[in-house]
């Protein structure tokens, strides 16, 4: 396996190549229909009010959960997620880097206040404590998804932890981390503050449906919003639908813990 400082140099070329280019069709194109990519190389640290998001989070939990789960399979679990990506995705919907979904009117409503002290207040919530307090709500009705087969499972986790070399597909621990939370050093700050990494997102404890459709996406090479999207993208081209469903199974097989 490459090591893992390889795999984020050759990503952030791919970055800085596919941002050269957006700029480049942003200048000469008569059409402003799209914002521009935001660009997490330079961003530095998000601050928020995890006190103050858990009084603005109501509105998360029509669709996100009392507890952070999300009560649907096609949207993602909140809890313990990098409060960088939070942010991050809730400008981009924000911005309208997506087409219209249930995420696009109340992103409108909020103040970047919100979004962060939103993204603080899940970021600060542990998943396994938030997965005990769902199993023990007598209202939640839980997303329940039928086993993976062992040898889907197997895949996935070979995938994950040694990519394909023979389709191009590189580990994903090479950004994601060993344990599945996101890049392991994403929060050492580089020079003038910035943490390129700290916006790449955990991917325990999702939804199968969830993962599928997001790598579904990158592959299919549906609309970016940030530059982290281009990294995927060129990793998501790279994938087939085996590759997909065998990932999504084994990732949303692990423990949120």
């Amino acid at each position: 396996m490459k090591p893992v400082w390889t795999i984020l140099a050759a990503a952030m070329a791919v970055v800085a190549s596919a941002m050269a280019f957006a700029q480049s069709e942003e200048t000469t194109s008569g059409e402003a229909a799209l914002p521009s990519l935001i660009d997490l190389r330079q961003v530095t640290p998000v601050r928020g009010d995890p006190v103050a998001g858990k009084q603005k989070a109501e509105l998360c939990s029509a669709c996100h959960g009392t507890h952070g789960i999300a009560v649907v399979s096609l949207f993602p679990n909140l809890p313990g997620q990098h409060i960088d990506y939070l942010y991050w995705r809730l400008v981009a919907f924000k911005q309208g880097h997506f087409p219209e979904s249930p995420m696009t009117p109340p992103a409108l409503s909020l103040s970047d206040t919100d979004m962060r002290d939103l993204a603080a207040f899940y970021a600060s919530l542990d998943p396994v404590a938030a997965q005990r307090a769902m199993d023990a709500d007598p209202d939640a009705e839980p997303v329940v998804a039928e086993p993976a087969a062992p040898a889907v499972l197997a895949r996935g986790e070979q995938l994950y932890r040694s990519g394909d070399p023979a389709k191009g597909i590189p580990p994903c621990q090479g950004c994601h981390g060993a344990d599945v939370r996101g890049y392991a050093a994403a929060t050492r700050p580089h020079g003038g503050g910035r943490m390129p990494f700290a916006a790449f997102p955990s991917l325990r404890h999702q939804h199968r449906d969830y993962l599928q459709t997001r790598l579904d996406a990158f592959r299919q090479q549906q609309r970016h919003a940030t530059s982290n999207d281009l990294v995927m993208a060129h990793v998501g081209n790279r994938l087939d639908e085996e590759s997909i469903q065998a990932l999504a199974a084994w990732l949303s097989a692990l423990p949120p813990g």
